[in-house]
């Protein structure tokens, strides 16, 4: 039987093509996610299934359309597409959906996100372990399943997904804005002039000034990952040049969204978590709002005071989603810079986040780093990564450093100090690495309180 444990991660599969991932192993993928629909009852007559601008996507696509054909499953294929505008599609279709991306990872890999009718997450533990152990089982049977006839409808949506987006946040009455959006040779090259543009729809009063919206899955320029500070820096040189009003970065498949001001600095996605669900409050009183365990403090607070009801969640777009449906919460947001939203099927979408930004800043007239400081209380680290032998030892080492914090284990540690200072540590499940978060109140006390715990954690 062949093993696919080294791909199929806790939310998706990824992997170096040819070597890891190809055609074969995409074709039983597909097949393998069909029998997982039918097996928990979920309607499997037919799939949509979009890709990103790597060059291997097309054919990694046509083969997992071919696995479902022979599934007996016919095929939505709606090409080129980022990856909220597949679930876009899932959501408005009501089909299940295969979206083929490796998000911000080199150009060698390529991968699959997969979801059930409605947009809904498919993890370890709600489909992915199963369409594991099926697909091994099929690359292991020598008498391959054949080829059923070709069931495959070629469906443009671009138009449908950014008229959607249109409809939810309104950006016609907004002042000029002139913004600068580095695609990073992603798939904001390709949804951003539809959705901001007027490639398909209006002009809207923003003057947009284009970086490496050339869909190229070598990423020529930089990686397309805007959590990266050197990704950031040539969209922070263009927005100083140009005199913008702010800047945007996407991450490859363009289902995150980073932001800078007009003098080039970042805005934390914490601030963006908190301005966005302030807007959303104000349209749906009461609702409920998830944050994952890292984003800042003031997160919750901001929510409170909006007349909101926090929910803190675990890292990770299952956990967040899981919560966002449990609660039916209106919005939800992470460190990370995703972004969740009850109108887009509970599903993340940078982009409409970024317009949520657009719509706050052109409907008053201060500039964006004083609009955005109201959202920024307190004094972050960022995510900070040591590899180590023992995560383990390491984490019991530092709980054993403060015995007079408060401490919660929701995910890794979460230790609250008297001061209101805090830190997590947490383990990645894929790497031999503990990732420390850190916030207070001011610069000094945050650095103290890193430079302590990595000095145990790095000691």
């Amino acid at each position: 039987m062949s093993d696919l444990s080294h791909i199929v991660k806790a939310y998706d599969v990824r992997g170096v093509v040819p070597d890891q991932l190809d055609e074969s192993v995409a074709r039983a993928l597909g097949t393998a996610f069909v029998q997982m629909l039918r097996e928990s009852g979920d309607d499997a007559d037919r799939i949509v299934i979009g890709h990103d601008m790597r060059d291997s996507g097309p054919g990694l696509a046509a083969a997992f359309a071919r696995g479902a054909n022979a599934a007996g499953t016919a095929v939505i294929s709606i090409g080129l597409a980022s990856t909220d505008q597949l679930y876009y599609a899932s959501g408005a279709l009501n089909l299940p959906g295969a979206m083929f991306t490796a998000s911000h990872n080199p150009a060698r890999y390529n991968g699959i996100k997969l979801c059930r009718s409605g947009a809904r997450p498919v993890g370890q533990d709600s489909g992915l372990a199963v369409v594991r152990r099926r697909a091994e089982e099929l690359l292991g049977d020598v008498d391959e399943v054949a080829d059923g006839p070709s069931r495959i409808e070629q469906r443009d949506l671009l138009g449908d997904y950014a008229a959607h987006l249109r409809s939810l946040v309104d950006l016609s009455g907004i002042r000029p804005l002139k913004l600068v959006v580095d695609a990073g040779n992603g798939m904001g090259g390709h949804t951003v002039p539809a959705v901001l543009g007027d490639q398909v729809l209006p002009a809207l009063p923003l003057d947009i000034v284009p970086l490496y919206f050339e869909l190229d899955g070598s990423f020529p320029n930089h990686e397309a990952n805007p959590l990266e500070p050197a990704n950031l820096v040539d969209l922070q040189d263009a927005v100083r040049a140009h005199g913008a009003d702010l800047g945007l970065a996407f991450d490859g498949d363009a289902d995150r969204c980073f932001v800078v001001d007009e003098n080039g600095d970042p805005v934390s996605p914490s601030a963006i978590t908190a301005l966005v669900a302030a807007r959303e409050l104000a349209r749906f009183p009461g609702s409920t709002v998830i944050h994952n365990l890292i984003t800042s403090v003031a997160v919750p607070e901001i929510i409170g005071e909006n007349g909101g009801v926090p929910v803190r969640s675990r890292v990770g777009h299952s956990f967040i989603k899981a919560e966002m449906a449990r609660t039916n919460a209106v919005f939800g947001g992470e460190h990370s810079a995703h972004y969740y939203f009850r109108e887009f099927w509970f599903a993340d979408t940078g982009m409409l986040a970024a317009m949520h930004v657009l719509a706050a800043l052109g409907g008053q007239d201060r500039p964006l780093s004083e609009f955005a400081a109201e959202y920024e209380r307190y004094s972050a680290s960022g995510e900070i990564n040591s590899t180590v032998e023992n995560a383990a030892a390491k984490v019991a080492q530092v709980r054993a450093a403060y015995p007079d914090a408060e401490f919660d284990e929701l995910d890794g540690l979460t230790a609250r100090l008297s001061d209101g200072a805090w830190f997590n540590l947490r383990a990645s499940n894929t790497e031999p690495l503990l990732r420390l978060n850190v916030e207070a109140a001011k610069p000094d006390r945050m650095a103290a309180l890193r430079d302590e715990v990595l000095g145990i954690v790095r000691g």
